[in-house]
């Protein structure tokens, strides 16, 4: 690539993860070496098992499950803020030591806007990225800074899911 941009897919519809994790195909089909970190997240999913097996995409995402933000007591908070300045950290070493094509921070504007992330660090991140590198950022409720950065913002809307009637995330469908 000759200019890597920045992507944004945010919205309350399904689907953002999925179609980055899509353009995560697109790149490695294509020779791309590519990073996917996942914050929040910590859920065995379908998905993730698949992009572990492809050796040019490094998976980096949380040890654990961490719930909800409004059931964690203030030691997970700390605890979960610990993990995701742990996943900055080890994607600006492998910044520092490869050529990446494609940076996925998934689910990332969560623990921006609620103050579980170095927002200092994530915004170094993104200011002085390599130009080449590629940059997709998800999840609901960008903040301003996200969107004032991103050369592509796509806002995935929810008009029905089956969440609404009761139906639980189905494997190998919803994760």
């Amino acid at each position: 690539m000759e200019k890597g941009m920045i992507q944004v897919y945010c919205g309350n519809g399904k689907g953002k993860t999925t179609a980055a994790i899509g353009l995560v195909i697109r790149a490695v089909g294509r020779g791309k070496k590519v990073i996917f970190a996942q914050f929040l997240k910590g859920t065995k999913t379908g998905e993730l098992e698949v992009l572990k097996q492809l050796s040019n995409v490094t998976v980096i995402r949380n040890p654990k499950e961490l719930g909800f933000l409004s059931r964690m007591n203030d030691l997970e908070k700390r605890e979960v803020t610990e993990f995701h300045n742990q996943t900055l950290e080890k994607i600006q070493k492998i910044l520092l030591e490869e050529m990446i094509d494609l940076l996925v921070l998934d689910e990332l504007t969560y623990p921006y806007i609620w103050n579980l992330i170095d927002k200092e660090k994530v915004e170094a991140l993104i200011l002085q990225k390599p130009e080449k590198l590629e940059i997709v950022i998800t999840g609901r409720e960008p903040d301003s800074f996200f969107l004032e950065h991103a050369d592509y913002i796509t806002d995935m809307q929810c008009i029905r899911h089956p969440y609404q009637k009761g139906i639980k995330a189905r494997e190998g469908i919803e994760y």
